[in-house]
C-alpha cells in the first residue's frame, strides 16, 4: 500500500514516515502542497495522512482530495491539536473514509489507525470520521 504523508515538520514527518515504512507501507512525504491532486496521482496513493500545523491547512488539503470525484472514497488520517473542532468540521462535511488522530501521538498510533481505517474502508463503503481511543 502506498501513502502519502503530508507534514509542516521535517522531524515529525521523518517520525512518521519510519512508523508507517515500519508496519509495511511505501510512503511519500512532503511538506504542504497547494497541488495535492497531482501528487495523489503522480504517487498513485492507496491512503493519505496529514499533519498540518494549522487545522485549516489540513482541511483545506482534505476540500481538495475530496472535491474530486476519484477520490471521494481514499482513506485519510487527519492529525490535529484541536480534535474537537476537527471532528465538528469533518462531520459539517460528512465527510467519509477518515480517522482523526488527536495530538500528542506516537508515530505506531498513526500506523495502526491507518491500519484500522483501511480495514474499515474495505469492509464499509462509507465510515463516519470518528476519534479513536488512545
Amino acid at each position: 500500500m502506498k501513502v502519502v504523508l503530508i507534514d509542516d515538520t521535517p522531524e515529525i514527518a521523518e517520525l512518521l514516515t519510519f512508523a508507517l515504512r515500519d508496519r509495511g507501507y511505501e510512503v511519500f512525504a512532503s511538506g504542504f502542497t497547494g497541488d495535492l491532486t497531482t501528487l495523489l496521482d503522480d504517487q498513485q496513493a492507496d491512503a493519505l495522512v496529514l499533519d498540518c500545523t494549522a487545522f485549516e491547512m489540513s482541511e483545506a488539503l482534505f476540500d481538495s482530495v475530496r472535491g474530486d470525484d476519484e477520490r471521494a472514497t481514499l482513506p485519510i488520517v487527519i492529525v490535529s491539536d484541536t480534535p474537537e473542532k476537527a471532528d465538528a468540521s469533518l462531520r459539517k462535511r460528512h465527510a467519509q473514509h477518515v480517522l482523526l488522530i488527536p495530538k500528542p501521538f506516537t508515530g505506531s498510533q498513526i500506523a495502526r489507525a491507518l491500519d484500522e481505517l483501511l480495514r474499515a474502508s474495505e469492509r464499509t463503503p462509507n465510515p463516519e470520521p470518528r476519534i479513536p481511543n488512545p
